[in-house]
Parts: structure tokens; C-alpha cells; sequence
């Protein structure tokens, strides 16, 4: 279909892009002229395929058409207008010209919100659903038939730029696209609009922007927003006009902070350390990140009384020049100011948003190594003071201040132990920005640690947006493999400097026996970064040439990748999913376990230390369902990896196909068959049948879940493992000579025991334990069920605990005993114990699991891929294997003169079983 496309933008470009994919022939583009000598992009591109493009200052005069502009419009022939964004007036006669009228893009669920400002309207009244609306033009005001209409939620903290750009834009785009498809297959529907509901808001201006502070402190919260960054919300605050940019709810407690006084309340606000607080009459509160003066200064809420000039620096010959440079760079942007001297102010000389941009990509090109921010040009518009902070930036005078933590203090295990316990983002240690926090607790004896901040939504988004900004603008993406690879390595350094540190809080916080926590949730660890550190110059970036042009490879994801970690091994899952993501150059941020957020949090303090640059890393503690939901719905989130239970597994992997369909490897629960035949060594049977158990309290994703014991030594072999249960110490975690230490919470203590029940319901032969140890703490007995038929509920399910299950088998019935191993709907790991290498293959051939045990068990290692099938997830962490989740193979055909060639690229995962040959009878 021939198109006209009216309009302008980004926005406009990427219909007209998205169009012409589709095989529709844009006849011509009609859009603004430039400005300051610089193309709008839909012209840009337009112009760069050859479509002829027009950019005509206006279409009527005094209300009429412009003859010679209606006349160049019809002689390109268009069957359809498209106007995707169009800020000209366009007169009936261009709209119902062609074959097929025009259709016009509208940020509003029409008939609610008509009007230039409609997006800002959503959030000024508060509605819980954005969209928009493709529709028939007419000559109402936005009142034509619908063609087609979209809707998102609007989240607690939407602004219009969060809104634009994670539903408006991105979805805008696909719309326009699919409907004129539409008209083209003759299916569009026109639905007339009700006047029911319609109403027409005018255009916002900064005029009528003030806040009426005498309301709910939720209707103020939506008027900032709706403002928020056009026109700007505004208030008089110590008798200065002051405009309020980031407003989120205060649901916890009000922080502490130095009064001013707001015009049109009598309760005062506060500048505290999280920034300006405001209460409506309800006397709820709302939180302003940052401030701006009339004079377009902008500064964050939190410097209010701290914003004194600083002393001017002398510069030096080189840096006169460079300011002479940027002077330039000035002028160009800033074309109608005669002289740009050390009092133009950037914005009140006429710059917007879009000349902010400019600045900041111009100043970068001209002077490389010094990293500016949109945000700078805010906090800086005047010349002389944008050369200030530009120069101080250049000194590295302006570096980040040295990291602050506030860390909770506890004198245990002969050593003081400093805990932070604030979310992580950007390089920042800070409170949750709503102030909520919650208890974590020592599960040996029930005590609270401290108090963790607890992440809302709205930090998630903060750690999202500094992670991708992290990837897009700082070095961590752009920089030499080798020198990532070094990075990292100083960090498994920094962790095994403090292991002793580390394994005490893992102890403390999660129950862990410390000298198991010393060995492996901190030596693993300390292991796996520095095997991935290895890999950093080794992931390849491939080129091969085929005639005269070259096949690629790319390696990095190029975005931000989320994990979400559990509670059984709280640092050591931390370092088998974030060290390849970081060691291919990607970003991410990081949920740990509500209940064991304490390493996590520790180990963001060593990454700085490190010297990881800020974004790179970002831990957010909270719940699964707001801040794990929130990553996996979040559409900058481009891969997560999830380890945990089924159902959630489930839930996430939808939400993540939902979203943005993301990739997603999963590592999700577990019955893990553990088969001994009569032939095995019975020593080590018993001793590493019990590890397969016990080991780490039972919790422990690849736990032995159901023993199959071969009839002739059943008897023989609960006898022996039930003795050395007995000589099981169980106590405190932290006494080295500790064997079995409490579970990690109270409430997963409460399911055990109810496990245990059901078992005894069923009729299982409760041979030792099932109860609630009667000490102060979480802990569980060590306990062994024989007599388990396959039916039974505890057979089926995974405890995650120290619960041993032990069915017989009839002897020499191997086929038998592999079916019933792989009657379960999981597949993560299995072990056999026998002498015969004959058997051991053949079983181990068979059983339908990620890792085969042969004669051992819990032997993982950080060179070998671990994962598993059906639904135990999928995916795999550790080993070279993990470093393609955190990449993209692309694929490139290429047809030349001489020859067509196709590429095929294809992975096969070939399943071998982990297998220990020692004992084997050859």
C-alpha cells in the first residue's frame, strides 16, 4: 500500500523503518523543518533511502489550507496517511484525500483523556490504566472511530517517561504497524467513540503547575508525577519557586530530617538524607529525589541545605583550550545567543531536552575519557559552572564519594563481623526508597539480626536503569576482556581475604555448620570467580571470511541480566549465576533470599572494593512476589536465571514470556534417586548415603530424595546408618565440632515436621527422628522412613531437609528399580553404588537426571555443567557450557557473485554422568 507519513520523532522514524520491513511503499514523508541545521530523525532516515520528504513550516494560515502545500501533498499519490506523532495542525482536505483516509496515533484509552497532554492527564487523575489509541481522524478534537487500542497498568511510581518508554513507545510502534496491515486486509474495524466518559484536558503548562498541597498526599503524589519532566510540578518552599521531579509514596516510616516551610500546609517538609518529604492533609507522606530553582539549576533534594558554591578552580593552558572547545560546542547548539560567556545559562537560552543529549554525546567525542550524564547538564547550566564540573571530572577532583555504609556490628565467633543491610543500587549502599524494612533472623536461636531494607518496585527499576546504563554508557561493557578478567579476580581475592568474615555471616544468617559455610558456600564461591575470571578473554568474538565478506559471532547479550537466588546456599548460588554473566560483560541485579540476604549484601561491599564501577552490580532484598515479579516482567531485563521451587519457576518463566519473552534458565526442584545395589561397599554406602541427606541440613537442591536399597542389605543398612545418626552432634552451627546445625527458618522447621507427619499417615516405617529438636532455634532430627511404597506423598515430594526415604527392591531387578527411580517428574541429579562398571553404566545410562553419582555423591565442581530436565528446570550454571546463556550466536547468510553459502550453526548437549570410577570392579 502506498503510505504518507505526517509527522515527526523518533517515534515517527521507527514506524516509517517498521512499515517499509513490512513491504509497504512510503510515497513520502511530511515532516518539521530542521532546527538549528539539524534534520528531525523520521527526515533523517527518510532521506537517507531516497523518499522524498517535505518539511513545511505549517499547513493553514488563519485557519485555511496553504494551497501549494495541499498541492505537493496529492501529487505523491498516498492510498493512506500515517501520522504516528504530529504536532502540526493538518487540514480535512490532506485527512480524507486518499483512498483510504488517515489514522492518527493518541497516547489515551479514548474517549478518555482527548487533548495534546493526555499522558499527563493518566497520572494527574491518578487512573490505574495508560494505553493508547490508534483512530480515524476527523476534524474533532481526537474524536474519530477507533481502529485499535492497547492498555498497560500504571505502577505506584509511573512517570511520563517510565510510561512512554516501557509500553507507549515500544508497543506504539508494533500498533501503527499492525494497523495498517489492518487496512490493507480490509479487516480494520471503525468503532465509534461514546461521549460517555470523553473529556478534553488542555495542554499543562508551567502556569497552572503549581501543587495544591492542600489535598491527599496520593492526589499530590500523581500531580508531580503527571509533571514530571514537562512542565514541572511546582511549590514555594522558604519563599523560592522550586519544581519537584521523582516523586514517590512514603509507606514506611517517616525519616528524620531539617524542616522547611511549604507554602500552603501548615506541617513543614523535611530535607532528609532520601530527600525532600511532603504531607497532604491526610498526613501521609510523599519523597522528592531532586529540586530545581527558577534560575534552572538543578540539585538533588537531599543538598538543599548544602548546595554553597564550591571554590572556583585555576585552569591550567590545556584546560583553557579544552573549555574553548566546548565553547564551540556551546554555540552550535545555542545558535540564536550572539556570545556564549561564563553567565549563559544552557537552558534559559532557549536548549531542551533533546540539546541536552547533543551536549553530552558532543563534549564526550570531543574530549574522550571523561564520562558525562544527562543529569550534569541539569546540575551545572551555566557555562562557567558546566566547565567546572566538566574540569573537576577531567582532575578526578569529582569522584564518586567514598562508599558509605552503615553496617550492623556483632562481636561472634571470636571476630566482629560488619554487616551492611541496605539495598545495593548503582554503587550505593541506601534504604529502600519508601523506608520499609524487615527482620532477618538467626535460625540457631531465633534472634534478630538486624533490620534489611526492603526493596520496593521502585528500586528495582533504580537498579534496572543503573545496570543498563552501567552497559550502554560505562566501561564494564566496553572494556578489554583481560582487564574484566582482572577485576574479577581481585574480587575472589577480596572474598578469600575474608572468608572467615563471610562464612560467619553465612552461618549466622542461613544455619550453615560454619566449617561446611568455610569450605564450600565461601571456597566454592571463591572458586567460581575465578574459574569465570579466566573466561573473559576467552569468550570469542568470531569473524570468518567468506569472499569478500565476513560471518560474526557476537557474544555479549549487550543488556541487563536479573538473578534470583535461594536460601540453602545464599552466597554460593550468588557466584555460580552472577560470575559468568559478569565475566561475558553483561550487568545485572541480584534478589537474594528474603531470609539469608546478609553474604549478598556483604559481597556488593567487596565488589567496590574491587573496584567494579558503579551499575555494574545492584542487590535489591525483598519478597519473591514484588521485587522477583518485578524482574520478571521488567522489559529491560533481558535474561534471568532462577533457582528455587517448581511453582515459582513456573510463574516467572510466564511472566518472562509475557513480558518480553526473556530468556530464563531454571534450576527447580528435586527428587534425586539414590540406588544401592548389594554388591557396593557397604562402608561407603552408608557414609555417603548419609552425606547424600544430611549433607548442608538436608537442604540441599540435589539431596538424596528417595534411596532405592536392594532387598538382601536393606536391614543391614538402616541398622548402620541409624548408629551413626546417633552419633551426630547437632548444635550450634559455629562450634566446630558441630555435624547438623538448624534449618533455615522457622516456618520451613513447621513444614518438615508436617512432612513427617504425613509420612507416619501413610503408613512409612518411621525409624528415627521426625521431630522438632527441643532446643531454642530451628532444628530437625535427622530422620530415616522405611517401608516407602511409591504412591505415597513422601515418596513423591521433595522435603529439602534432612528426611531420609528408603523404598526396598527385589534383588537383581535393575530394570525395576530404574523405573520406579524415573517415575517422578523431576530430573536433577541420581547416584548408584555397586562394584560392577557393567551395572554402573548401564544404570547410569538410564536414569533421566542432569549428573550421574557413581559411587560418591555431592561432587560438584565448578569445570563441570550443573542442571537438570523435565521439571527440575533447565539450563546450566558452571563450566563452559554457562557462558552461552549469557551470550547471542548470530547467524549471517550471505549471497555473493560467486557463490550462495548458508550457514548452519547448530549445539548439541551431549548428557554425561559425573561419574567416580573408584571401587569399580573391571
Amino acid at each position: 500500500m502506498k503510505l504518507a507519513l505526517i509527522g515527526q520523532s523518533l517515534f515517527g522514524q521507527e514506524v516509517y523503518t517498521n512499515l517499509r520491513k513490512q513491504g509497504h511503499k512510503v510515497v513520502g514523508v511530511f515532516t518539521v523543518p530542521d532546527k538549528d541545521g539539524k534534520a528531525d530523525p523520521l527526515a533523517v532516515v527518510a532521506e537517507k533511502d531516497g523518499t522524498p520528504v517535505f518539511k513545511f513550516p505549517r499547513w493553514r494560515v488563519k485557519g485555511k489550507p496553504i494551497p501549494e502545500v495541499v498541492e505537493a501533498y496529492k501529487a505523491v499519490g498516498a492510498e493512506l496517511n500515517v501520522m504516528p506523532f504530529c504536532s502540526q495542525f493538518i487540514p480535512m482536505n490532506v485527512i480524507d484525500f486518499p483512498k483510504h483516509g488517515s489514522i492518527i496515533y493518541h497516547p489515551s484509552i479514548l474517549p478518555r483523556h482527548r487533548g495534546a497532554s493526555a499522558i499527563n492527564w493518566t497520572l494527574i487523575e491518578g487512573d490505574k490504566k495508560a494505553g493508547f489509541s490508534i483512530f480515524w481522524a476527523d476534524d474533532g478534537l481526537d474524536t474519530g472511530p477507533i481502529l485499535l487500542q492497547k492498555e498497560c497498568a500504571v505502577e505506584p511510581n509511573d512517570t511520563v517517561d517510565t510510561l512512554y518508554n516501557r509500553f507507549l513507545f515500544p508497543e506504539g510502534i508494533k500498533a501503527m504497524v499492525e494497523a495498517v496491515q489492518l487496512i490493507a486486509d480490509g479487516k480494520a474495524p471503525k468503532i465509534p467513540q461514546s461521549e460517555e466518559g470523553a473529556s478534553y484536558e488542555g495542554i499543562q503548562k508551567k502556569s497552572n503547575a503549581k501543587v495544591n498541597m492542600a489535598q491527599p498526599t496520593e492526589v499530590i503524589h500523581n500531580f508531580i508525577r503527571g509533571h514530571d519532566k514537562v512542565p514541572g510540578a511546582w511549590v514555594v518552599i522558604d519563599g523560592k519557586v522550586l519544581t519537584l521531579y521523582s516523586s514517590s509514596m512514603l509507606s514506611g516510616s517517616v525519616p528524620t530530617g531539617q524542616p522547611v516551610e511549604v507554602e500552603g500546609v501548615s506541617q513543614p517538609g523535611l530535607i532528609a538524607k532520601s530527600g525532600l518529604i511532603l504531607f497532604g492533609f491526610d498526613g501521609k507522606a510523599l519523597q522528592v529525589k531532586n529540586l530545581q530553582f527558577e534560575d534552572g539549576k538543578m540539585i538533588p533534594a537531599s543538598k538543599y541545605f548544602s548546595s554553597e558554591e564550591t571554590a572556583s578552580l585555576d585552569l591550567t593552558d590545556n584546560e583553557k583550550k579544552m573549555a574553548e572547545e566546548i565553547r564551540v560546542i556551546w554555540k552550535g547548539i545555542l545558535s540564536n545567543v550572539p556570545v556564549i560567556d561564563d553567565t549563559t545559562d544552557f537552558f534559559k537560552s532557549g536548549a531542551a531536552s533533546m540539546d541536552v543529549v547533543r551536549l553530552v554525546e558532543e563534549v564526550k567525542q570531543k574530549c574522550g575519557g571523561v564520562q558525562l550524564q544527562n543529569e550534569d547538564v541539569y546540575m551545572a547550566t551555566t557555562f562557567q559552572s558546566f566547565i567546572q564540573m566538566f574540569v573537576r571530572r577531567l582532575r578526578g577532583e569529582d569522584q564518586e564519594e567514598e562508599l558509605v555504609i552503615d553496617y550492623v556490628t556483632k562481636d561472634v565467633n571470636n571476630m566482629t563481623v560488619k554487616m551492611p543491610y541496605q539495598c545495593f543500587i548503582n554503587g550505593k549502599f541506601e534504604d529502600a526508597e519508601d523506608g520499609k524494612t524487615y527482620n532477618t533472623v538467626n535460625p540457631t536461636d531465633g534472634s534478630v539480626i538486624c533490620k534489611v531494607s526492603y526493596a520496593s518496585v521502585a528500586d528495582v527499576d533504580r537498579a534496572v536503569s543503573a545496570a543498563k546504563e552501567a552497559f550502554d554508557n560505562g566501561p564494564w561493557g566496553k572494556m578489554n576482556p583481560r582487564d574484566r578478567g582482572r577485576l574479577l579476580y581481585s574480587l575472589a581475592d577480596l572474598m578469600e581475604e575474608h572468608q572467615e568474615e563471610l562464612a560467619t555471616i553465612e552461618t549466622i544468617d542461613s544455619g550453615a555448620v560454619y566449617t561446611l559455610a568455610l569450605k564450600t558456600h565461601v571456597g566454592m564461591s571463591i572458586q567460581t570467580f575465578r574459574y569465570f575470571a579466566g573466561w573473559c578473554d576467552k569468550i570469542q568474538v568470531c569473524v570468518y571470511p567468506i569472499a569478500t565478506s565476513p560471518l560474526q559471532r557476537k557474544s555479549l547479550w549487550g543488556d541487563v541480566c536479573a538473578i534470583v537466588i535461594p536460601w540453602n546456599y545464599p552466597l554460593m548460588m550468588l557466584a555460580w549465576k552472577s560470575a559468568a554473566c559478569l565475566a561475558a560483560g553483561n550487568t545485572l541485579v541480584l534478589k537474594p533470599a528474603q531470609v539469608t540476604p546478609l553474604t549478598a549484601l556483604k559481597f556488593a561491599e567487596l565488589t567496590v572494593k574491587a573496584g567494579i564501577p558503579k551499575g555494574v552490580i545492584n542487590i535489591v532484598p525483598g519478597s519473591g512476589g514484588l521485587v522477583g515479579q518485578r524482574m520478571s516482567d521488567h522489559p529491560d531485563i533481558r535474561k534471568l536465571g532462577f533457582t528455587g521451587s517448581t511453582p515459582i519457576g513456573k510463574q516467572i518463566m510466564k511472566s518472562c514470556a509475557v513480558s518480553n519473552l526473556k530468556k530464563v534458565s531454571l534450576e527447580l526442584g528435586g527428587k534425586s534417586p539414590l540406588i544401592i545395589f548389594s554388591d557396593c561397599d557397604m562402608d561407603k554406602a552408608v557414609r555417603m548415603g548419609m552425606s547424600s541427606v544430611y549433607f548442608n541440613k538436608g537442604e540441599n537442591c540435589i539431596a538424596a530424595g528417595r534411596l532405592f536399597v536392594e532387598e538382601s542389605i536393606h536391614d543391614e543398612y538402616i541398622r548402620r546408618v541409624v548408629e551413626e545418626i546417633k552419633k551426630m552432634k547437632i548444635g550450634d552451627p559455629l562450634d566446630r565440632s558441630t555435624d547438623h546445625g538448624p534449618q533455615n527458618h522457622k516456618a520451613h522447621l513447621d513444614k518438615l515436621v508436617e512432612y513427617c507427619e504425613i509420612g507416619v499417615k501413610e503408613r512409612a516405617t518411621l525409624v528415627y527422628g521426625g521431630r522438632q529438636v527441643d532446643r531454642p532455634g530451628f532444628f530437625m532430627e535427622p530422620t530415616v522412613f522405611t517401608d516407602v511404597e511409591d504412591h505415597m506423598f513422601i515418596a513423591k515430594e521433595e522435603s529439602f531437609g534432612p528426611v531420609m526415604v528408603v523404598s526396598k527392591f527385589k534383588d537383581g531387578d535393575v530394570d525395576g528399580v530404574l523405573s520406579r527411580a524415573n517415575n517422578t517428574e523431576f530430573g536433577l541429579a541420581s547416584g548408584v553404588f555397586t562394584r560392577d562398571i557393567n551395572k554402573a553404566m548401564y544404570v547410569s545410562e538410564r536414569l533421566e537426571a542432569g549428573t550421574v553419582f557413581v559411587n560418591t555423591y555431592n561432587k560438584t565442581d565448578v569445570a563441570a555443567p550443573f542442571g537438570g530436565f523435565k521439571q527440575s528446570g533447565f539450563g546450566k550454571d558452571l563450566g563452559k557450557s554457562e557462558q552461552n546463556t549469557h551470550c547471542i550466536i548470530t547467524l549471517y547468510h550471505f549471497k555473493t557473485s560467486f557463490m550462495t553459502m548458508r550457514i548452519m550453526c547448530m549445539c548439541i548437549q551431549v548428557r554425561k554422568p559425573c561419574m567416580s570410577t573408584c571401587g569399580l570392579k573391571l
